[in-house]
């Protein structure tokens, strides 16, 4: 029997947000594995290839996690679902160490 290709990775087992490996549309349902953790997530917008997208609710200041280390901070509400991106996401390497450290940091 030949297993259906993932649509999308979880990178690390402690991150909020997977990866999509192929355009996805939202409604999909889908679930990503790692090791021995599952999560059963349907989309709330469309997510084009290589975009992030929330696994869980994530609150507006709290951090994002990708390879199981923060990456930024929510801009705003991010529900389970939604495209995580620039709109509302500020990276750790564009936004906040900048504010604090200055644009050289």
């Amino acid at each position: 029997m030949q297993r259906e290709p993932s649509k999308a990775i979880l990178l690390h087992p402690s991150d909020n947000v997977a990866t999509a490996l192929a355009d996805l549309a939202a409604g999909e349902s889908l679930t990503v594995t790692l090791d021995s953790v599952s999560t059963h997530v349907t989309l709330r917008q469309d997510i084009a290839f290589g975009h992030k997208f929330a696994l869980c609710d994530i609150a507006m200041g709290q951090e994002v996690c990708k390879y199981g280390m923060p990456i930024g901070k929510a801009l705003e509400d991010v529900q389970a679902g939604d495209w995580v991106h620039v709109h509302n996401c500020r990276s750790h390497r564009w936004g906040f160490h900048n504010d604090q450290y200055g644009v050289q940091a």
